[in-house]
């Protein structure tokens, strides 16, 4: 396949995958306002302490095994059905542990209220991981748009559930359904989708060669799960079940951008960086286009998110959720210094670096904890906040020198990558911060000033982009094309 041809496949499935989050983005964009209206913080938080729980078993019940799928020559069915029933096998071994522990593990997360929650999502493994294996046959293939559907599908089903359910005053049984009608909904779908039916068929031996790259792999996704859920752990232990809700719900709100933009692409660039192992120049030259242009989309809207978040927290959750706002704000800004990293870690698990991937997602999470402890008691929810800034500045660094290094790629290059797209996003943001403190006086309504904040927003980012990095626009518009 030619260079011009390939690009224009992994920007095509890009924008299935981007095209898949925005619909997910516009149903939660609905649904997680509509229950939060409805549901109360504390019930907000023990679904997101429970949540913590799965996903960590997730982690150790996958092993990575499904990255090594994606990356293998070929695709071999006799060691898609051995990855498929080990994950079985595991996913229900682990959901029976929590099932007879769950007031244990409920009181290690502080929260021994939720020692329910945790014995009903014991079942939940299975379906989850039960997916895995068909989801990774799409990816290989680059079918994310037969994933992308199912995804949207599966997410429409599990709000519409939740969203009725909540209604019909279930209180927190609204999000437990919500998270089984969604996992169902996608087992059943991926599995139609890539027509994987599993046999009984196992090898150890094809199972030992995948566990040495898939074991580094859910290390360092370990690791990184420890850096995006400690924080909850750590408000839930120190500041109680209410504090964890606020944290969520402004959590979710401040990762959607993220969730349009950052996994789609990670999605796609990890198969097509496996694709490229015979052309190191051409895939550093892709890292180096993904990052710069994953900064320039993405910075803006995080940033922008921070300079609006009062009267964006005000019109979309309610007055109830108002003290939260600086919450939402800082957790934004958070997230927009990490825009960069989207391609490094698919980058680095495409080139057989999952050593490196492993041992700095530890010092990650080592920091992330330590920090947002210490913040927690100093100041509260602010205090977690402010420490996830401050860590997220260097582990951006941190990451950047890493995978620049290790692609290659020339430190001037790395300058437009990273810090032009971040200083721009970041400039625009303190402008509409100061424009809005003078307007707030004359603008009574939320709504409008929060639409005069995205719309000067727009314009000054524009401006900034247009006396910056006209290349990169122009380079933008060519892949539009």
């Amino acid at each position: 396949m030619d260079s011009s041809r390939a690009s224009r496949k992994i920007v095509r499935n890009v924008g299935w995958s981007i095209l898949s989050k925005v619909a997910v983005f516009s149903l939660k964009f609905v649904s997680v306002p509509i229950l939060a209206r409805l549901l109360t913080p504390a019930e907000f938080g023990i679904v997101a302490t429970g949540m913590i729980v799965v996903f960590f078993l997730l982690l150790i019940g996958g092993a990575g095994l499904s990255a090594g799928l994606i990356r293998a020559e070929r695709e071999d069915p006799e060691t898609q059905d051995t990855v498929f029933w080990t994950n079985l096998t595991v996913a229900s071994v682990l959901g029976i542990l929590l099932y007879f522990n769950a007031a244990f593990v409920a009181g290690l997360l502080g929260a021994p209220e939720a020692k329910w929650l945790l014995e009903i999502f014991a079942f939940l493994f299975p379906i989850y991981l039960g997916a895995d294996v068909a989801s990774s046959i799409l990816s290989r293939r680059m079918a994310f748009a037969k994933d992308a559907f199912w995804n949207v599908v599966s997410e429409a089903l599990g709000a519409i559930a939740a969203i009725a359910a909540a209604l019909g005053g279930l209180g927190v049984w609204a999000l437990i359904l919500q998270q089984f009608v969604s996992a169902i909904v996608r087992w059943c779908g991926l599995m139609f989708a890539s027509r994987y039916v599993p046999r009984f068929r196992f090898s150890s031996a094809k199972l030992r060669a995948l566990f040495g790259y898939g074991s580094r792999i859910a290390g360092a996704d370990f690791a990184n799960f420890i850096s995006f859920q400690s924080p909850l752990v750590v408000i839930t232990r120190i500041l109680g079940l209410s504090d964890a809700g606020a944290f969520s719900v402004a959590n979710r709100l401040s990762d959607l951008p993220n969730q349009i933009v950052l996994s789609g692409l990670m999605g796609v660039l990890f198969p097509a960086f496996s694709t490229m192992a015979d052309q190191p120049e051409r895939r550093s030259r892709v890292l180096m286009q993904s990052t710069q242009m994953t900064s320039i989309l993405l910075a803006p809207m995080l940033f922008g998110f921070g300079a609006v978040a009062e009267p964006a927290m005000n019109v979309v959750f309610g007055a109830q959720w108002t003290y939260a706002w600086p919450v939402l704000g800082l957790l934004a800004v958070a997230k927009g210094i990490m825009t960069p990293c989207g391609s490094f870690i698919p980058f680095l698990k495409a080139t057989g670096h999952a050593g490196v991937l492993w041992w700095f997602a530890l010092a990650r999470a080592a920091v992330i904890v330590v920090g947002t402890w210490i913040g927690a008691t100093l100041d509260g929810l602010i205090g977690v906040c402010l420490a996830l800034c401050i860590a997220n500045v260097f582990i951006m660094i941190g990451y950047a020198a890493v995978v620049f290094n290790v692609a290659k790629i020339p430190m001037r290059a790395a300058v437009d990558c990273v810090i032009l797209p971040l200083g721009s996003a970041v400039a625009m943001a303190a402008l509409v911060r100061i424009l809005l403190g003078y307007a707030r006086p004359h603008i009574a309504s939320d709504l409008l000033l929060l639409l005069a904040g995205a719309a000067a927003g727009t314009v000054i980012y524009l401006l900034l982009m247009f006396a910056t990095q006209r290349g990169a626009l122009t380079s933008l518009l060519a892949l539009r094309r």
